[in-house]
């Protein structure tokens, strides 16, 4: 089954954010899939990845992205 398109963002109050950070780098330093849940849907990122960090500026907005991107097979 082909899931739909979904594009959205979700805030998390510092502590979550730190704990899912923490259990991404843990997965990554042991070569595994990494399981997420982000607003209701469960995502697994598998072990072959690509990772990048993106910065935007737009007047006095500034913003960080770290970014995860896969393929699905």
């Amino acid at each position: 089954m082909k899931k739909k398109s979904r594009d959205l963002e979700k805030t998390y109050p510092s502590a979550e954010f730190v704990a899912k950070l923490r259990r991404l780098a843990d997965a990554l330093e042991k070569g595994k899939r990494f399981a997420i849940m982000i607003a209701g849907e469960r995502i697994s990122v598998p072990s072959s990845a690509v990772f990048n960090i993106e910065h935007e500026r737009e007047g006095k907005n500034e913003e960080i992205e770290f970014q995860v991107k896969w393929i699905n097979k």
